[in-house]
């Protein structure tokens, strides 16, 4: 694959990124083919190793189904590229990989590629706020709610609720019906309803040569941590303090792309495991750039190497924050909104 030359030139803005950026598409089908190998062989080795280990000690079964969360979370971005038809030049390969995936994953694919370009080409946008995202209030419709609703979201804004009950929520039960397209046509009910019936297959067959004990100490460990750790990136991508939302006449795809997009700058092991997700910024800005050749876009260009940059320690603030101030043009904490009004 031809690298890109190094541009000297900065882009003046946004939309100027995003142009730049298209040289970058071009997937590689062998590159492709050898992260989904290294990716599927050692989750599915580990999760045999695990079941066969339920037989000698159950901690170290599960143990070892908790590490292949990590697998786990890899093969949901690879499913994450194919929805995006950026892991093959086929979309139909990428669109029957994804599915097939989808059902490791318990996530229906076509309703969630649907919903996830609903995100794409919505995020940052405080007038279209509600499919693809975490609910957001700003601090000014918080203050105009009533005591219960406050109170509810709290609820829903409370880190352990968040990362705790939501991901069971999202993949366990929410996933099972075509959530936000339950009158967009039969395509999605057959996406949802086709992928819980070939879970359910799965795990009848699991359960009848293994017995119930692979379902409670191998899947259900590996899943549970995933869909957490899945969570928790999902969040961090976008619910950070310098992020950016505008109402509809101020708001800008490219613009809400590069300034409301973090760049979670990981540790190299972790950036293996998310599928450098955490280039979230230039992942909004060119969508079809494969996950494998982000990290040369951020080679490429400094400026980006550099924006929207948020640590692993930084990112642990982020949790505490659940309003927008309108008028900071900052997310922040419900303490941090308090003082506002002192």
């Amino acid at each position: 694959m031809t690298k890109p030359p190094t541009t000297t030139h900065q882009p003046r803005d946004a939309s100027e990124w995003s142009r730049l950026l298209a040289r970058y598409r071009a997937p590689s089908t062998a590159r492709s083919l050898f992260e989904l190998f290294v990716t599927v062989a050692p989750f599915v080795g580990i999760w045999a190793v695990a079941w066969w280990m339920l037989s000698v000690s159950t901690v170290l079964a599960v143990i070892l189904a908790l590490g292949n969360a990590a697998f786990l979370v890899r093969l949901f971005m690879i499913q994450h590229d194919c929805g995006h038809g950026s892991l093959f030049r086929s979309r139909s390969a990428c669109d029957w990989l994804g599915r097939v995936i989808g059902v490791v994953t318990l996530t229906p694919y076509d309703v969630w590629r649907k919903n996830h370009s609903v995100h794409h080409a919505t995020t940052g946008n405080l007038d279209r706020r509600g499919i693809g995202d975490l609910p957001t209030l700003t601090v000014r419709e918080y203050r105009q709610k009533g005591r219960i609703s406050r109170i509810l979201y709290r609820l829903v804004r409370n880190p352990v609720f968040l990362f705790g009950v939501v991901p069971f929520y999202t993949f366990f039960l929410q996933n099972r019906l075509p959530v936000g397209l339950m009158r967009s046509g039969w395509r999605y009910w057959i996406s949802a309803l086709a992928t819980n019936v070939a879970i359910a297959i799965v795990l009848a067959i699991l359960v009848w040569l293994g017995g119930w004990d692979v379902l409670l100490f191998v899947f259900l460990p590996t899943m549970l941590l995933a869909a957490t750790t899945g969570m928790w990136f999902f969040y961090v991508q976008h619910q950070f303090e310098e992020t950016n939302w505008q109402r509809d006449e101020d708001w800008n795809i490219q613009e809400a792309a590069l300034e409301g997009s973090s760049h979670y700058a990981l540790p190299g092991i972790l950036r293996w495991i998310t599928g450098n997700i955490g280039v979230h910024h230039v992942h909004h800005l060119a969508s079809r750039i494969p996950f494998y050749r982000l990290p040369e876009v951020l080679r490429d260009h400094d400026a980006l190497a550099n924006s929207q940059r948020l640590t692993l320690r930084e990112s642990l603030r982020c949790a505490t924050l659940a309003l927008w101030d309108e008028r900071g043009e900052r997310l922040v904490s419900f303490a941090d909104a308090r003082r506002l009004t002192a």
